[in-house]
This record gives structure tokens, C-alpha cells and sequence, in this order.
């Protein structure tokens, strides 16, 4: 299995911030897919989930600002989010499934002005 979060960055509040991750190893399409967090100091933190025929799920800390997608065709799932604030900086991992022995490296965003 193996899932590469793209770079994040530095965003100011208010800004937004497209995350993908391609993933191989795994058949993608069948798959659930789920994004989560991890803030300094804290602990993993579950962001959303997106089933095969779509379906999607998101922490209430998110609800309304992230979009979750994937394009089976690409084996690539995405995090879209938007009115970023400086609480949403972390770490962010992509994983099948919430299964996140198996996730990616990570990638940082960085919410801050």
C-alpha cells in the first residue's frame, strides 16, 4: 500500500487549500477512503470519510468547510477546504479506510497570517 498526501502550505484564515492523495497497492475503487489530522501536540484527529458510490462523512469540526472526493480513474482521493483557520494546522494523512497504520507520510498546513 502506498498513499503520497500532495504539499500542503501556508494558507492565511479565510484561505483555501486542495490536498490529494494517489494511492497504489489496494483496490482503490472498492475502497473507503479517509482523510485525518494531526495537530502539534495532539492526537490523530478523524477528518472525513468517502465511500465507493461516494457517500461522504465528516468530523463536525470540519462540516460545512472540507469536501472530500476521489477519482476512481486516478486512484486519487482529494480534501478541498475551505474558510481555513488557524485550528485546522496540522498534519495531514490520507489512509484506506481509517486504517492508519497504512497511511501516507503526511503533509503540513500551516493556517496562519
Amino acid at each position: 500500500v502506498r498513499l503520497v498526501e500532495s504539499v500542503g502550505g501556508l494558507v492565511q484564515p479565510g484561505g483555501s487549500l486542495r490536498l490529494s492523495c494517489p494511492a497504489s497497492g489496494f483496490t482503490f475503487s472498492g475502497s473507503v477512503m479517509s482523510w485525518a489530522r494531526q495537530a502539534p501536540g495532539k492526537g490523530l484527529e478523524w477528518v472525513s470519510d468517502i465511500y465507493s458510490a461516494a457517500r461522504t462523512y465528516y468530523a463536525d469540526s470540519v462540516k460545512g468547510r472540507f469536501t472530500i472526493s476521489r477519482d476512481n480513474a486516478k486512484n486519487t482521493v482529494y480534501l478541498q477546504m475551505y474558510s481555513l483557520k488557524p485550528e485546522d494546522t496540522a498534519i495531514y494523512y490520507c489512509a484506506p479506510g481509517r486504517t492508519w497504520v497504512l497511511r501516507g507520510r503526511g503533509t503540513q498546513v500551516t493556517v496562519s497570517s
